[in-house]
């Protein structure tokens, strides 16, 4: 049994990479050839850090995750001091309005990726030990007010979601879960109001037409690449809306462009292979004995399936644009390493399950 949900796991996780850097050549060569007088630009980037996640996914799998426990305190200081630093000019860079990179030539380095995963060994640790669960939400919240001073507020909100299903399955009380819930709604009308941007996109949510080509563009245009998809899509390569109607198609907003092309058919495929990978981690979770791993396990996977749903969420317009990629598809270097890395993690902690 470990053997097979080894081997689904990773026959899921290579797909799903495969297709996405296809997917990432055609959503960009237009848009590439234009800006870079290279079709390839994006796509030859992605299949380096494709790569070099490949190495991390078998590397990783072959280390027993004891060695994170040791590790722990290590990993998320070192995650703590690349938010401060990436905060200083000169040495942060600015991408899209947020100051989130370490930028080397055309290639960037976004640490609030590797915290995700720096705070759920740490939390995973922390928890095997204790049954103290304040700290750890401080510790969260604290972590997230340095994502937030970027600002990236997806990232932040798939950090803490993480941590806080890790604390449901670790015991804490659901009532207190649900107290937390209501002063995060309070805290987030709060960073709106103090951010006109994202009141603009919570009116374009609303209303995404009160503002076709400011605002509510990137919506609309996602909308119209979903609808035309059909069943079986207008086949790969023959997008329309990439031809400079939906704002860097390869990014955040790679799943519409997939609609388009390859329809109900294509998006039932790839939302079963999601759906393959969350349900096997959660069986992983549930058939490991030691508590660290457990822990570990289930905040992987939990981190893995709120941003799935986010970013899909985000696509068909049921929520605000928020930023967020979609793991595997999405072009971005640190998003598909430190997904790769997770995984890994998951396939060692499936050798010693039950």
């Amino acid at each position: 049994m470990k053997r097979s949900v080894e081997w689904i796991l990773v026959f899921s996780v290579l797909a799903l990479a495969v297709f996405g850097l296809m997917m990432i050549y055609s959503a960009s060569s237009i848009w590439a050839e234009y800006q870079y007088q290279d079709p390839f630009r994006y796509v030859k980037n992605q299949a380096i850090f494709l790569g070099i996640g490949v190495c991390l996914l078998y590397g990783i799998s072959k280390i027993s995750y004891s060695y994170y426990y040791r590790k722990a305190n290590w990993m998320i200081g070192i995650c703590v001091v690349l938010l401060i630093l990436v905060l200083i000019p000169g040495i942060g860079s600015v991408r899209n309005g947020s100051r989130s990179w370490f930028g080397v030539g055309s290639f960037g380095i976004q640490p609030s990726e590797f915290t995700k995963l720096g705070l759920i060994i740490f939390t995973s640790k922390y928890l095997s030990t204790h049954k103290k669960y304040f700290p750890i939400l401080l510790f969260t919240l604290l972590l997230f007010g340095l994502i937030m001073l970027q600002p990236d507020f997806g990232t932040g909100t798939i950090l803490v979601m993480s941590i806080l299903g890790i604390l449901f399955v670790a015991g804490m009380n659901l009532s207190f879960l649900i107290k937390l819930g209501i002063m995060g709604v309070g805290g987030i009308v709060v960073l709106i109001l103090i951010a006109p941007y994202r009141l603009a996109r919570i009116l374009s949510f609303l209303n995404p037409w009160s503002d076709p080509l400011g605002s509510g563009f990137q919506i609309i245009q996602s909308l119209y690449a979903i609808g035309p998809g059909g069943l079986f899509g207008m086949g790969f390569g023959n997008s329309i809306q990439k031809h400079f109607y939906l704002p860097e198609p390869q990014t955040d907003f790679i799943f519409s462009i997939i609609s388009e092309e390859f329809g109900f058919v294509g998006i039932l495929i790839v939302a079963t292979l999601f759906l393959t990978i969350i349900v096997t981690g959660f069986q992983i979770a549930l058939r490991t004995d030691d508590s660290f791993g457990k822990y570990m396990a289930f905040g992987i996977t939990f981190g893995f399936a709120f941003q799935t749903i986010m970013n899909l969420m985000v696509v068909v317009g049921l929520i605000p644009v928020t930023g967020v990629t979609l793991p595997f598809l999405s072009y971005g270097g640190s998003s598909l390493l430190i997904t790769m890395a997770s995984m890994g993690v998951l396939l060692n902690i499936s050798r010693y399950t039950r």
